[in-house]
């Protein structure tokens, strides 16, 4: 049976890149291997002649052969071929495929990575907190070196030995058909190392779980989903390997006067209905402690906003301040008492208590109804 052109094994143009090509025998490599479909002869039969296509098409003048001399190019006295197993295919198996995905299905030669995991706290801070910073003291329960073994894993006077199944490696090479993959030793898990006489504190892991107390700088103008980084304070690794990190993620409360958006802050001030119509004035709180007093004028309607530049939240870093406003909120008065309402009748008889939003709308009500 003829063989197939190797273009069209890998489903691409003649003209197709290198990256095209590689991404092509990616797909068809991964959906026809063997471990993946085990004791399926077609798969195989395809996962091998895929991976012929591409030891000639990835190399340019073999490739160059191949589309001047199609087949025959590696046929005859010129060729490699039965050097490979494969009929004109020269190539290793293992090479091309750990090529893609050693890191995988267990390519590689270097014994497990056993580094602890990272870990996550998340830390409530106040508005005023998260103004001027602060230094928080936090309880953190993880997988802490143990003290019996010094994160050895090793009794006292057990030793450790690389493991014969592996020689060290912590991997061993099985050949599957026509091709080898590493996995990891079942002897070892993949540690390359054998304790004779195992720590009865920990069980050889050289880790236990442990509560420390850690303290955490929070600088000025943290936000929510600031993210605070305590290097190697995460889960310690097993036998000695290193450590993890911890993340601090922060959350800023809500505030009983002040919203926050960015580095600027917002706040309400209500003021009756007497005092907006004559105008007067009124004290806000700064977020830094303090106060300031701000003159309205006769007349202040709901809404009316002031900017205090620089009274806002400190940038991370320290970068400058960001502002803060406050708006009026005009109240209507309740539960008047007689004399109270006869005034506002007066007052609402008069004919010139109109404000200028309720003139406007009636002027867009006339338009509306005139069809204008």
């Amino acid at each position: 049976m003829s063989k197939r052109d190797y273009y069209e094994v890998l489903g691409v143009s003649r003209n197709a890149d290198a990256s095209s090509i590689k991404s092509a025998y990616r797909k068809l490599a991964m959906k026809h291997h063997p471990d993946k479909n085990p004791g399926d002869k077609k798969s195989e039969a395809l996962f091998k002649e895929a991976t012929e296509a591409y030891e000639i098409l990835k190399d340019d003048e073999k490739r160059a052969a191949y589309d001047q001399f199609g087949h025959s190019a590696f046929e005859g006295g010129g060729s490699s071929q039965g050097q490979g197993g494969f009929g004109g295919f020269s190539g290793n198996f293992s090479d091309i495929f750990d090529e893609f995905f050693g890191d995988v299905m267990g390519g590689g030669s270097q014994r497990k990575q056993s580094r602890g995991a990272d870990l996550r706290y998340d830390l409530d801070v106040s508005l005023e907190e998260a103004f001027s910073g602060t230094q928080k003291e936090i309880p953190v329960t993880t997988a802490s070196k143990c003290d019996s073994c010094q994160g050895s894993g090793s009794s006292k006077g057990g030793r450790v030995n690389n493991c014969s199944t592996c020689g060290g490696r912590g991997r061993v090479r099985v050949q599957q058909g026509f091709f080898a993959v590493e996995r990891e030793c079942s002897s070892c898990n993949g540690e390359g190392q054998i304790i004779s006489d195992p720590c009865k504190s920990c069980r050889g892991t050289g880790v236990l779980n442990k509560t420390k107390k850690l303290s955490v700088n929070v600088p000025p103008g943290v936000d929510n989903g600031t993210r605070i980084r305590l290097s190697g304070e995460g889960e310690a690794g097993q036998r000695g390997s290193g450590s993890g990190d911890l993340y601090i993620f922060v959350q800023v409360r809500l505030h009983n006067i002040f919203t926050r958006e960015g580095k600027d802050i917002y706040c309400q001030v209500p003021i009756d209905m007497a005092s907006a119509a004559l105008g007067g004035n009124f004290e806000v709180p700064t977020i830094d402690g303090g106060k300031l007093k701000i003159n309205y004028d006769a007349g202040t309607q709901s809404g009316k906003r002031f900017r205090l530049r620089g009274k806002g939240m400190p940038g991370l870093r320290g970068t400058s301040r960001g502002d803060a406003y406050v708006e009026t909120l005009v109240e209507t008065p309740v539960n008047l008492t007689k004399r109270q309402k006869e005034l506002l009748k007066e007052f609402s008889a008069d004919g010139n208590s109109r404000g200028p939003q309720t003139d406007s709308f009636s002027e867009k009500l006339k338009r509306f109804w005139n069809g204008n």
